[in-house]
């Protein structure tokens, strides 16, 4: 495999480590970066644009782009972290004080803090919308405010995988009078230097490659155990909640589809590169290269303080969750306890470290069975440990 880019001394561990992934893990098409204390020390990429056959080979360049799925929730959620940093969103006050309508089904009690920890209890929906109405920009909306809460709001979570996208946009449209998307490309993206979009232009369309699903080539290795009995039973079970919140937009959309690539799902839609990941997560926790960074030093810890824990009432394994952000736990490895970020279901993972200083990016549009450990992403963070570890 030809690996492009560029690795740091000492951090030759994770080129041998994403050459692998193609060898022997079943990469297609990926792109890795790292941030250490603000600055650039890996930036790879290999395989071609495309997980499909559908058109000829085309490489995976520097610039290419690629769907996220829920690693976008993640950066969706430095807007209200924002918000609440300029002291325009109380983390502690009612959902409905915002947005009225959202009191509906026994939600009058849900806190903002609750809704950005999946502690909102509508991780559901009654019945599924259609791709269009999931991307029209009031259907979700207004479903998420009439649906009967599944649980009472803030006494136990479960994770909100399309329904966050929705709960996310409407509060930040309340607030503001501005989309997610909107306020990511105006106020983060672009003075940050950042190729990621949650809602992307047409001029950009061009960058994106297709994803596909994949299977784990014979032999690879990639699940050396089989997932618990109750995890599979969930999957299997068409009325189970963790079948149901993956189905709340049914059938499941094309994520090829530019109408779908263009609208503004902050919880599963973001579009945008590594290095973009990379240096987001960095800004996140410091100051990058050329002096930019997102948070202050309170909102940095505030985005890794703990606001959920335990069973998760969808994915059925033990998560934690801070404000936006899934932190790290067995279900989820990151690179240490102080990580917080978000992995996506198929592959994609994004993070940032405080306590060692990394931002951390991996994208791929080969879409494996992983929802939130995929074993590629796992080789890397684990050649990132050992980089430091031997630093």
């Amino acid at each position: 495999m030809d690996i492009q880019g560029v690795v740091n001394e000492g951090y030759e561990p994770v080129r041998d480590a994403f050459a692998r992934n193609f060898e022997v893990l079943g990469d297609r098409g990926a792109a890795v970066a790292v941030y250490r204390d603000g600055r650039k020390v890996v930036d790879l990429w290999a395989g071609t644009k495309d997980a499909d056959d559908t058109r000829p080979p085309a490489p995976w360049t520097e610039d290419t782009a690629q769907i996220v799925r829920s690693a976008t929730k993640g950066v969706a959620a430095a807007v209200p972290l924002l918000l609440h940093q300029r002291g325009l969103l109380d983390l502690d006050a009612p959902v409905g004080s915002y947005w009225p309508e959202f009191k509906a089904g026994g939600k009058d009690r849900t806190l903002v803090r609750h809704l950005l920890a999946h502690r909102a209890g509508v991780p559901a929906l009654d019945r599924g919308l259609t791709a269009a109405q999931a991307a029209d920009g009031v259907s979700g909306a207004r479903a998420v405010a009439a649906q009967r809460a599944f649980w009472e709001p803030g006494s136990a979570h479960g994770y909100h995988a399309q329904t966050f996208s929705w709960l996310l946009s409407e509060l930040v449209l309340r607030v503001t009078g501005r989309t997610v998307g909107g306020i990511l490309a105006d106020e983060i993206a672009e003075p940050l230097g950042l190729d990621f979009w949650i809602g992307l232009p047409e001029t950009e369309a061009p960058r994106v490659g297709r994803v596909a699903p994949v299977e784990p080539p014979a032999g690879a290795g990639l699940l050396k155990t089989r997932p618990r009995r109750n995890v599979s039973e969930a999957y299997a079970d068409p009325d189970s909640l963790t079948r149901r919140a993956f189905a709340a937009i049914d059938p499941l959309p094309d994520e090829n589809d530019p109408a779908y690539q263009a609208a503004e799902l902050p919880g599963s839609a973001g579009i945008g590169t590594a290095r973009a990941l990379a240096r987001f997560y960095a800004a996140t926790i410091g100051v990058v290269e050329d002096g930019a960074r997102i948070f202050s030093p309170t909102t940095t810890a505030l985005a890794g303080t703990e606001l959920s824990a335990g069973p998760d009432r969808v994915l059925v394994v033990n998560t934690r969750f801070g404000p936006g952000y899934m932190l790290h736990g067995p279900a989820s490895p990151l690179l240490s306890p102080t990580s917080f970020g978000h992995p996506g279901r198929g592959g994609s993972l994004a993070f940032a470290d405080p306590e060692a200083g990394i931002g951390f990016g991996y994208v791929t549009n080969a879409h494996a069975k992983s929802v939130t450990a995929d074993p590629r992403a796992q080789a890397l963070v684990r050649a990132v440990r050992g980089s430091l570890r031997d630093a």
